[in-house]
């Protein structure tokens, strides 16, 4: 059969009734399913070894990997700019750590990477963004709103902690504001408060994202199928993933504090050794 070059109009209408069809499949898996998962109880050990096979898979795949990563540092530097340039330093910490609440998300194609050489199946780059003519592209994009939400929440209760503590009006320098929060009481109580309002923030999208971006890839499970499986798995290991979780803050704030550079090689292992977690805690 002879091929043709089609128009560009026809070019568009396959291409819309391919998207159409990964869409229809996608929007019939959002309802939760009736299937059964069965978890695990998490160990320490699990964790390591997680690690082990992250920082394997970031060994095998780093040329790949590390051209999808660099993304992530240079998300840190614009939104430090925006912070630094429009006056909004009171911003810039919460911004920073609620990066990081959309990490599981940033995750995804990660997953993908390390699912595809599990099944030893080619896992480069262009690879990784197979989910999105996945039908499991709706449940996720559908998630990551949920996270996308939750930290535009976080936003603005942080905003409003600054104005009832050391605001409203900004700070005159990057300097006078440090010194506000160090040495002032106001400034004791916003520091306190945000610490604190960011940890139940961080518990919450661990709790829900544990295992849940993971098992939509592999499973195409529904969304609150998969949300609750992650749930179950947080209160049957608590201090498990209570040290995951400082595990993940932990380097993730040397990769900031390397002025994001290191984002490029910690965010890649955690994300796999996200997917390797993953397929311990789900049989």
């Amino acid at each position: 059969m002879v091929k043709t070059i089609g128009n560009p109009f026809s070019w568009a209408v396959q291409a819309f009734d391919k998207s159409a069809h990964h869409i229809g499949e996608g929007l019939a898996e959002i309802p939760n399913d009736d299937a059964e998962i069965e978890i695990r109880d998490l160990e320490i050990s699990d964790l390591t070894d997680a690690l082990r096979k992250g920082a394997e898979d970031f060994a095998e795949l780093r040329t790949d990997v590390m051209f999808i990563a660099l993304i992530y540092p240079i998300i840190g530097v614009v939104l430090t700019w925006f912070a630094v340039n429009r006056e909004m330093w009171p911003l810039l910490f919460p911004l920073i750590a609620g990066f990081a609440l959309l990490g599981p998300l940033a995750a995804v194609g990660l997953y993908e990477m390390s699912r595809r050489r599990e099944k030893g199946l080619k896992a480069g780059w262009g690879d990784a963004f197979g989910v999105i003519g996945s039908p499991s592209f709706v449940p996720i994009a559908i998630l990551g709103g949920y996270l996308t939400a939750i930290f535009i929440a976080w936003m603005l209760i942080a905003y409003a902690l600054y104005g009832v503590t050391l605001g409203p009006e900004p700070p005159v320098s990057a300097w006078s504001f440090i010194g506000d929060v160090l040495f002032t009481a106001a400034g004791w109580m916003m520091l306190i408060a945000g610490m604190a309002i960011g940890f139940v923030f961080a518990v919450v999208v661990l709790a829900i994202s544990l295992v849940s971006f993971p098992l939509l890839i592999d499973r195409h499970s529904g969304i609150l199928k998969a949300i609750t499986t992650s749930v179950k798995i947080t209160r049957q290991s608590p201090v498990t993933v209570a040290v995951w979780g400082a595990i993940v803050a932990v380097s993730l704030g040397l990769g900031v504090l390397t002025l994001f550079v290191g984002l490029i090689f910690v965010l890649p292992i955690l994300g796999h050794a996200t997917w390797h977690l993953y397929r311990r805690a789900v049989v």
